[in-house]
């Protein structure tokens, strides 16, 4: 069983919140605030994940990110970050006894980074190649396109990364600007996940996380609009398709069971090689080698994604059928067995995830920040344990026909 030992707040706002896994040689230490890629101004598209990149060039104790990098290796740790429309996050997972020198690492380059002009304009032409990689890659391109056909111009609809032209136009003073607006200690936490044996005392502890600067908390999020799909369409002259669908469920996310609820929906609809859109697209129709459904939940609305890659002379059927199906769980229910099935795949799933101390630090960030909800791991496969039929069933009543469509391959937006 995991446990919540302690929650701390150090003097700048920010919390620190411990939670020990029993069974690990593992300690992972995470950071996150509440700054991803949905906080950004237009213009700052892209900006909360090139200044990930520019703090791993180093902060006051380790000023270059060659310190940086071999103080980690030395550790025997694996440092890394993320961007998401949510959350900037930065972690290092490390054996247990490396916890006070892992925290002094990760507190120092992020919480006080030098963010060098010249690191600067060196990393620009880094994240630029990253923008273009992307750009290339059509399942990528494909994922850009339905976040645009869901959520138009709002925040949720723009990429994570940014356009290139907002890249070239950064300039340090914004990028300092913007984490101060963005990197308050009350819209952030600190996670410190796994074997909590080797942590230093209170006051080391307190010390390294009150590196972060004291700051003002940051103007709410912009709410996501009112669902207006659209239908949007890359015409490409390539053998494979890159399809992708976006519902809406009329599921409340800031109500845990009903999150589980969807999860199982999702796993049923299309988690699993034993789910609907698997075995009908794949197997019976050998459409596909590819086909999936997800759910996710931002902090004010829910998403159900389809998606598929596939023979372009198929994409159509596959695309009819797909909505076909949900079609058929929305008037007639799953059935008891398929739910019984998915519920025990989707907390079976969760319980080998979190087996990972790094998962759970993930976890607990979204979980904290985002939902303002309890980091226990436990509570999340108990949730999934929970979800009745019924609860599967109003879920998949709650998808209305209204979907967002996106494809990359020769096609056009009048055949979907």
């Amino acid at each position: 069983m995991a446990r919540v030992t302690k929650r701390e707040v150090a003097s700048n706002g920010l919390p620190v919140h411990a939670l020990a896994l029993p069974g690990t040689r593992a300690l992972t230490v995470l950071v996150a605030f509440d700054a991803g890629a949905r906080s950004e101004r237009p213009e700052e598209n892209g900006m909360a994940h090139f200044l990930e990149h520019l703090v791993f060039k180093g902060g006051e104790k380790y000023p270059t990110y060659k310190e940086v990098n071999e103080t980690a290796e030395r550790l025997g740790g694996v440092l890394n970050a993320y961007t998401s429309h949510d959350l900037v996050a930065f972690h290092i997972t490390v054996r247990a006894e490396s916890a006070p020198q892992a925290i002094d690492l990760l507190t120092d380059f992020v919480g006080r980074p030098r963010l060098d002009a010249e690191e600067l304009d060196r990393e620009r032409g880094v994240v630029i190649q990253e923008i273009n990689r992307a750009y290339d890659q059509p399942s990528t391109v494909a994922e850009y396109l339905i976040d645009r056909a869901a959520f138009g111009e709002h925040p949720l609809g723009r990429t994570v990364l940014g356009p290139e032209e907002n890249l070239r136009s950064f300039t340090r003073e914004g990028i300092i600007a913007f984490r101060e607006r963005r990197w308050a200690g009350s819209r952030g936490g600190a996670f410190l996940v796994g074997n909590l044996d080797h942590l230093p005392g209170e006051e080391e502890l307190q010390e390294r996380f009150a590196r972060f600067p004291a700051l003002s908390a940051p103007a709410p999020y912009e709410p996501a609009p009112a669902f207006a799909p659209q239908t949007l369409v890359d015409e490409r002259d390539t053998n494979q398709s890159h399809l992708r669908m976006i519902y809406r469920p009329d599921v409340t996310v800031s109500d845990l069971r009903q999150r589980a609820a969807l999860s199982v929906y999702s796993t049923l609809l299309g988690g699993s090689m034993g789910s609907r859109l698997f075995e009908e697209i794949r197997e019976k129709r050998g459409l596909c080698y590819s086909v999936y459904a997800v759910d996710h939940a931002f902090a004010d609305v829910p998403i159900l994604q389809l998606g598929s890659g596939l023979e372009s002379a198929k994409c159509v059927e596959a695309y009819t059928r797909m909505r076909e199906i949900v079609d058929e769980l929305r008037a007639q229910g799953p059935n008891e067995e398929e739910v019984q099935r998915a519920r025990a795949y989707a907390a079976g799933r969760l319980v080998l995830a979190f087996e990972n101390t790094n998962a759970v630090a993930r976890y607990a960030a979204n979980q904290r920040i985002v939902f303002d909800e309890p980091i226990d791991p436990d509570e999340a496969i108990a949730a999934l344990d929970a979800v009745r039929s019924d609860e599967v069933r109003a879920v998949a009543a709650g998808v209305a026909d209204s979907l967002a469509v996106a494809c990359v391959g020769p096609h056009t937006a009048d055949e979907f």
